[in-house]
């Protein structure tokens, strides 16, 4: 078996890049938190943030790192369920949870897999997030 990192780390760099000027960088860490509690509290984070004014930009942050990550997994050969529910409906939600959920459409192993890449993918955001976040204008950087 050949090693193929499917560039994970400059996935995260992309991202924090992009996010990097909207303030959000910090969303970085709650996400490395987040992905201990499963893939679907991450998944569904986004649904939070992003129809609040002071959090939508944060919201389009999770979400974009999560569409980032089924683009990664589809390229390993793992489909990660990714419905649209963008409409806002509870039965869709409902729907993409249990997708996530359920062994017999999500195998266990492939769950598995996602949780450990989806750290990875994390803990890379993390990682440039401190390379790259603009200085707070209230620290004294000297």
């Amino acid at each position: 078996m050949a090693w193929n990192s499917y560039n994970l780390d400059r996935v995260a760099q992309r991202l924090v890049l992009d996010y990097r000027d909207k303030d959000v960088l910090n969303e970085s860490h709650k996400m490395r938190v987040t992905v201990a509690y499963g893939l679907e509290r991450f998944w569904g984070e986004h649904l939070r943030l992003i129809n609040k004014p002071k959090t939508r930009i944060a919201g389009e942050y999770w979400r974009d790192t999560w569409n980032a990550f089924v683009k990664l997994m589809k390229k390993a050969g793992i489909n990660v369920p990714n419905e649209d529910v963008s409409r806002g409906k509870t039965a869709d939600i409902e729907k993409m949870v249990t997708q996530l959920w359920d062994k017999d459409q999500f195998p266990i192993e492939h769950q598995r897999i996602a949780l450990t890449v989806l750290t990875q993918l994390c803990d890379s955001l993390v990682w440039w997030t401190q390379r790259y976040k603009k200085p707070s204008k209230d620290t004294d950087e000297s």
